[in-house]
């Protein structure tokens, strides 16, 4: 058991922002588990993945068993690195809802990447082949136009990277 109370870690940047280099980061502290949203839709639903429309299907069926499963680890004394975005006010209200059912702190790290660099490491990424998911510079647009900065009133500790 941690000797220090656990944290859930929730990650709010666009696509390519760094979400996932720090979430793997942050899941090497001692005490923390690291909850990857693309390696479990990969696994459960990459056959049903084709647009933003599908994501938000698929990913709102991952959210309804994972809030149980994270409050459970939190609960447990395990941090949770919670490597899914939390790029829009819904999405952070659902993570704010893991958060006040447990005695578990928060942070929500804000990536603060241009665009610029998220499209040049999305490219990158996509030319390794090494991520669950091509993204093209279409999607990577569609979906930034969901993104909603978070403000302090959503009552969420943030903690800012700048990414570049």
């Amino acid at each position: 058991m941690p000797d220090k109370s656990p944290v859930l870690h929730m990650l709010c940047g666009k696509i390519a922002a760094g979400k996932s280099t720090l979430a793997a980061r942050l899941g090497d502290l001692p005490g923390t588990v690291r909850i990857s949203e693309d390696d479990w839709l990969h696994a459960l639903y990459s056959d049903e993945l084709r647009g933003l429309e599908d994501y938000a299907r698929c990913s709102s069926k991952l959210r309804r068993i994972m809030g149980a499963h994270v409050a459970g680890l939190l609960g447990a004394g395990c941090s949770v690195v919670l490597d899914f975005p939390a790029n829009t006010v819904e999405q952070r209200r659902w993570m704010r809802g893991i958060l006040e059912s447990t005695a578990a702190s928060g942070q929500l790290h804000l990536l603060d990447t241009p665009d610029a660099v998220c499209l040049a490491r999305l490219s990158e990424r996509n030319g390794r082949g090494d991520h669950p998911f091509k993204v093209t510079e279409a999607q990577f647009r569609q979906f930034s136009g969901h993104f909603a900065a978070p403000s302090p009133d959503e009552g969420l500790p943030i903690v800012r990277h700048r990414g570049g």
